[in-house]
């Protein structure tokens, strides 16, 4: 079973939130969920690239009120 943690990094700009997700991610367990809240277009277009390049997996970004909501998976 995956665990889910929340980061809100609604209002935090690049590279902070990239950084919050990074260190979320340590902390986790290879298969845990990581959601992110965001609200900095950068986290958008930087995350699923860091995703690729770290090996893991974004499985889900959806559009909310006025901020994302990105879901990762720890690959390695």
């Amino acid at each position: 079973m995956s665990i889910r943690k929340t980061i809100d990094v609604r209002g935090a700009f690049c590279p902070g939130p990239l950084m919050e997700v990074v260190s979320g991610i340590k902390h986790s367990d290879i298969g845990d969920e990581v959601e992110v809240w965001s609200s900095d277009q950068g986290t958008i277009e930087d995350l699923p690239v860091w995703c690729a390049n770290a090996g893991h997996e974004l499985i889900e970004k959806t559009e909310c009120d006025g901020y994302w909501r990105l879901v990762v998976k720890k690959g390695k």
